[in-house]
């Protein structure tokens, strides 16, 4: 009888060791393949939707990823809302660029994007958030690999920690939520393709080729309907209030300048311009990307200057600080047609 017992045992045991070596994966294990996998990858392509619940309403974003090994990127981001928004972050020999084709307008960063910030659209910036974080905390379900990470997004203190979902057979992003101090979750991005063995043409890097494949249905100056020119303020004015507004008429287009005075004083400077038929050069920035959640910025010293709705911003102030200058170019996004 005890020789059965024991025999049970053996057997019991043997099974325990069975399914746990066929049982979930540990989290070493899955930070391990993870970064097997984005270092044998030459490359990927990834379409996803951006939610943005920073606002009164959701905003959403369509986010069109390219990445070939090592050092190159094309980021595509456009919403329905705006047609003329589409806009390009690009990396390549050359250096980092913010392009707004249908504008024919483009910005040279002094910068190591996207190595200086996370990027909830980028696979190698996920991994590394995993890698950095030594606290980070890992669970599974069903489908996924969950991290939750902290982040590093040097335009938004408000964004400490993420979600990142992880596809169990693929190990690819399916799902990252950024979340604010409460764990709210303000961004989503939700994976919809991910491709791991994409081909490339020679120039889909080439500055020239995707300034120009966005200018083909651009209207030329004097050609076609011109859309009224639609004044668009800012809903969170940090205490401020509007004093003045006036009107210039410029050889390219029209100006409108706003000055807000109160507990901050800033300017915003909003432009209507006719798109030039020939490629100009980019213009030098020394400063960094920010993502203002309806735009692509340029944030340098005392100044944001971006592309929303076919027009031209310029917010700039003295007295806010950094983060108050990214608050109020956020909340540029309300109408009044003139």
């Amino acid at each position: 009888m005890k020789k059965m017992f024991g025999m049970w045992v053996v057997v019991i045991v043997g099974l325990i060791f069975v399914l746990s070596a066929c049982g979930e994966q540990s989290q070493e294990d899955v930070v391990e393949k993870l970064e097997s996998n984005l270092e044998s990858m030459n490359g990927y392509k990834a379409k996803a939707e951006m939610t943005m619940n920073t606002g009164q309403e959701d905003q959403k974003y369509q986010i069109d990823v390219w990445h070939k090994k090592k050092d190159l990127y094309r980021v595509e981001l456009s919403n329905e809302q705006d047609e003329e928004g589409n806009q390009i972050i690009l990396k390549n020999e050359d250096g980092v660029f913010v392009l707004s084709p249908a504008l024919n307008k483009s910005f040279k960063f002094q910068e190591e994007w996207p190595q200086n910030g996370s990027q909830p659209y980028l696979y190698q910036s996920l991994v590394n958030d995993i890698l950095k974080d030594n606290e980070a905390e890992f669970s599974t379900s069903e489908d996924y690999y969950v991290f939750e990470t902290k982040t590093n997004y040097q335009s938004n203190n408000n964004l400490p920690y993420q979600e990142v979902y992880f596809d169990k057979k693929l190990y690819t992003p399916v799902m990252v939520k950024v979340l604010d101090k409460d764990r709210n979750a303000l961004v989503q991005v939700d994976f919809s393709e991910f491709n791991t063995d994409p081909t490339f043409e020679d120039d889909d890097f080439a500055m020239e080729k995707n300034m120009t494949s966005g200018m083909a249905d651009a209207p030329v100056s004097g050609e076609g309907e011109t859309d009224p020119f639609s004044v668009i303020y800012p809903q969170n004015m940090l205490g401020s209030e509007l004093v003045e507004e006036s009107e210039v008429d410029t050889e390219n287009g029209e100006r409108v300048i706003m000055t807000f005075s109160g507990d901050k004083n800033f300017t915003l400077i909003q432009e209507k311009q006719e798109v030039a038929t020939t490629m100009n050069s980019p213009k030098m920035v020394e400063g960094e990307i920010v993502n203002l959640g309806h735009a692509i910025g340029a944030l340098s010293d005392n100044t944001i200057e971006w592309t929303s709705n076919g027009s031209n911003f310029v917010l700039a102030s003295e007295e806010l600080t950094r983060d108050e200058l990214i608050e109020v170019a956020q909340s540029v996004k309300g109408k009044e047609v003139k």
